[in-house]
């Protein structure tokens, strides 16, 4: 057992190296205990990237606790077993456990067990949560390093080409990435599938790019030495062998055979193995044991807030309410609300790809531009990013087109919704709204796009007063967000009176629907920008047109729904979004369940649309005024 831990920079000692021979030998049986009893896993890279998670850990991560984040999130088999070795999580548990009904040792890393600081799966996300884990970290000025772990077939993911661009533009020196360069994926070699050149890509974006046998501790060790004294972004080219250290794999992994990539070993062969060359003798058990003594960092226990939560810690300020006659768009409205969320608690951030001026994610640019991150034409970047970010305890507003957030960038959305993260994705130019820019840019289904998430919610403003209250609404929220909103300028809704409906007596209340006008022969249902032209045919119809307009798409107000529409039996619903997973596939839902027999009408956009202005767009597609003051005197 080593009696002092080896210092960054100084050359391990033969003790060192001993003592990780014995913890990587624990790990591999781990390793292969668990898969066999699960039959179900990832073997071969496992045993390919155990060494460097043992260096990593034995002297590292068990003195700081710096953030970890795995990317190739597959080969948890080594992240369960070094948690293991560490004392984080029973030993037996995970062997048991692993990736059976019940238990939180998935099949990937989550973020359910201690020590694991972004869950991980689908291939590309990680590395850009590791960014974000290490631009929070220099934010904050503590500027601890962050490590992170990405295969080499990985890197086919374009993803990982827009994280290192970003790592090199915000000088992530603090960022160590370790490549498992074992030359084989899924299902043959790199060379069959896809050839790659990480050491010439990597250099030529301007990292710090240090080759090493990924299965030699000293040479490890001296690699990670290096990356400390860099002053740019360090990948760790491993030279890696797939199920290196395990006899009946290692000899696939040479030939670069995909073998054991995604498939366990037989029970009678693991048995084998582990009743041999990976048998831990009682010397070898009294040394972990000793080591664990040594351990300094322990993880917290896993927890998660709540969505909906209220974080009282955040500011919100005062709204900015906009006079009667005011035409403007709601995303200037967005973006003056952000700026004085900003003002308010240090901790709000903008984040957007290429578009500052076009989601006005610029008007906080000009005042704290070391709190506006443009990630380049990078939209899944920047959602994991931010992703990382608000698990570090900022408060991300990512911002794009609703077309790019919902469609690009869906799954890394769905990989922060699985992780409980705290991301404000706010979108503009959504629906018919953008206009001129045609079909490709406008977004009518985006709202489905992210429907069936469980810990993220949707709102679509109705004007830019109330998208002050809604942003203000969601700073101070826990959660995962989507905010849809248009580009084109309407007026601000009105009271009958003639005075902002959304003035500072309002308060946007998540699920409720806001009762514009008083009628009894027909339900108008209205949304986002198509607010306002359900207002005005409600005025021309004065007393007819019973009037909701609704925000909270992930949760519609059914007590104000039946209420209406047991007055009018009557529902007309205009929405500029498409009607098959859009607002009126939510009321009718709502509705059938209910058990309401009403008339229903749904006016919705149903073909693509060519370009024009935004006015235009909604008479082509039957959601203009026009249309729904027919469809409520004929319905």
């Amino acid at each position: 057992m080593f009696k002092k831990f080896p210092l960054i920079g100084e050359s391990l000692k033969k003790e060192h190296v001993d003592f990780l021979n014995v913890l990587s030998k624990s790990c591999r049986n781990a390793i292969v205990a668990m898969t066999a009893n699960a039959q179900s896993g990832h073997p071969g890279g496992s045993c390919s990237v155990i060494d460097y998670l043992a260096t990593l850990y034995a002297f590292i991560i068990s003195q700081t606790g710096e953030p970890v984040v795995v990317s190739n999130g597959h080969v948890s088999p080594a992240v369960y077993s070094i948690l293991a070795e560490m004392g984080y999580v029973p030993r037996d548990k995970v062997i048991s456990g692993f990736r059976k009904s019940g238990s939180v040792y998935e099949g990937h890393v989550t973020r359910h067990v201690p020590g694991v600081w972004f869950g991980t799966g689908p291939l590309g996300i990680g590395v850009s949560a590791a960014t974000g884990f290490a631009l929070a970290e220099k934010m904050s000025g503590k500027n601890r390093r962050v490590f992170a772990l990405v295969g080499d077939g990985e890197s086919d993911e374009g993803q990982v080409y827009e994280m290192a661009h970003f790592a090199n533009k915000y000088n992530l020196d603090n960022l160590t990435l370790f490549m498992d360069y074992n030359q084989v994926q899924l299902t043959d070699s790199l060379d069959e599938i896809m050839p790659i050149d990480p050491k010439a890509f990597f250099e030529s974006v301007g990292w710090n790019v240090v080759e090493a046998d990924g299965h030699d501790y000293a040479t490890l060790w001296k690699a990670i030495g290096k990356s400390y004294k860099s002053k740019k972004p360090t990948l760790i080219l491993g030279y890696t062998v797939m199920g290196h250290g395990v006899s009946f794999m290692e000899a696939d992994g040479l030939d670069l055979k995909s073998t054991w990539h995604g498939v366990a070993p037989k029970k009678e062969v693991a048995d084998q193995a582990l009743a041999g060359e990976l048998k831990i003798s009682a010397k070898e058990k009294s040394e972990l044991d000793a080591f664990r003594k040594k351990v300094k960092w322990n993880p917290a226990k896993p927890t998660n807030t709540a969505p909906l939560t209220l974080m009282k810690s955040v500011k919100i300020g005062k709204p900015n309410i906009l006079p009667a006659g005011t035409k403007t768009d709601c995303r200037t409205a967005y973006g003056k609300a952000l700026l004085d969320l900003a003002k308010l608690n240090n901790n709000v951030m903008a984040l957007t790809a290429d578009l500052m001026g076009s989601v006005k994610t610029d008007i906080v640019a000009k005042e704290f531009p070391e709190r506006h991150i443009d990630v380049g034409i990078a939209e899944q970047h920047m959602v994991s990013c931010a992703g990382a970010l608000s698990l570090a305890g900022l408060i991300p507003f990512a911002s794009t087109f609703g077309a790019f957030m919902t469609s690009r960038a869906k799954d890394q959305a769905r990989v922060n919704d699985v992780n409980r993260t705290n991301v404000k994705m706010v979108a503009t130019h959504c629906g018919l709204s953008v206009g001129e820019d045609g079909p490709t840019h406008q977004a009518i289904d985006d709202m489905g796009s992210f429907l069936g998430f469980l810990n993220t919610h949707i709102l679509e403003p109705a004007d830019a007063n109330q998208t002050d209250f809604i942003i203000r609404f969601i700073a101070s929220h826990y959660g995962n967000f989507y905010v849809r909103m248009g580009r084109h300028k309407f007026n601000v809704i009105l009271k009958e009176i003639g005075k902002p409906f959304y003035d500072e007596r309002y308060k946007f209340e998540f699920g409720k629907a806001d009762h514009i006008r008083t009628g009894n022969k027909v339900t108008v249902v209205a949304a986002g920008s198509m607010a306002p032209i359900a207002v005005a045919v409600a005025d021309k119809l004065k007393g007819k047109i019973d009037l909701l307009v609704i925000s909270s798409f992930s949760a519609i107000d059914r007590k104000a729904l039946v209420a209406s529409l047991k007055k009018t039996g009557k529902l007309v619903s205009i929405e500029d979004h498409n009607p098959y997973n859009g607002w009126a596939a939510q009321l009718n839902k709502s509705i059938a369940e209910e058990g309401l027999k009403v008339k229903i009408k749904n006016l919705a956009v149903r073909e693509y649309q060519l370009s024009g202005t935004a006015d235009e767009l909604y008479d082509s597609a039957g959601i203009g005024m026009k249309d729904l003051e027919k469809a409520c005197k004929t319905i």
